[in-house]
């Protein structure tokens, strides 16, 4: 079986100096993955292509990841009292991690018969840095995938021969399947409202008691 420690060290063996590193898993899957840095990722993903003890030929899925920044909180040991002396208690710390948004790829060998191996990239933030370079110069499966990644999430892979919305239109707002999306009152394209959509439909129409098609 194909490991994702097994390919992490076939990496750093034929590719000395690529920044790459092992995201461990603690679910009962145990699906460990690989986090590559975007400035090696086209390649590295090359590598894991054409290594002939790897040959990781088949991408069958990309996913999107939105993570926004989270709020941790740290039990650490006490500062000492003030008269010196050493700390028997704990105190609890806040810190911020800063947000991200990720393309998450599964990797699979048609050859070698093994996979899947996951591997993954991270934005510098979700705001003002949203750029990932394309993978579809390595497996073309990745063109719509990242298109669709694009749409609804907003990354914008740099390199992607065709970057265009996919599933909502060309004027829609925003990134629907982002964590802090804000879904609109009035569904322009929704042409039966009811339930929750219609009593927030209704507010855009002349008339508290004005019926809805």
């Amino acid at each position: 079986m194909l490991t994702a420690e097994h390919v992490l060290q076939r990496l750093l063996e034929a590719l000395p100096g690529v920044q790459v590193r092992l995201l461990t898993n603690g679910s009962p899957s145990g699906q460990h993955s690989l986090l590559l840095d975007r400035e090696d990722a086209v390649r590295i993903a090359r590598f894991l292509r054409d290594d002939p003890d790897l040959r990781l030929d088949y991408l069958s899925n990309v996913t999107g990841i939105d993570q926004p920044v989270r709020t941790i909180q740290e039990k650490r040991p006490a500062a000492p009292g003030t008269e010196g002396g050493e700390s028997t208690g704990t105190e609890t710390v806040t810190r911020e991690e800063p947000g991200y948004l990720e393309a998450v790829y599964h990797l699979y060998s048609i050859a070698l018969r093994h996979g899947p191996v996951v591997v993954r990239m991270r934005t510098a933030d979700r705001d003002s840095d949203t750029h990932l370079p394309s993978l579809t110069s390595v497996w073309k499966s990745a063109e719509f995938q990242e298109r669709e990644i694009f749409d609804l999430y907003g990354i914008r892979f740099d390199g992607h021969p065709d970057l265009r919305r996919l599933l909502m239109w060309d004027e829609f707002e925003g990134h629907p399947m982002r964590k802090d999306y804000v879904a609109p009152d009035d569904y322009e394209y929704e042409p039966t409202p009811h339930d929750a959509v219609h009593e927030r439909a209704r507010a855009h129409y002349p008339g508290p008691e004005t019926p809805l098609p």
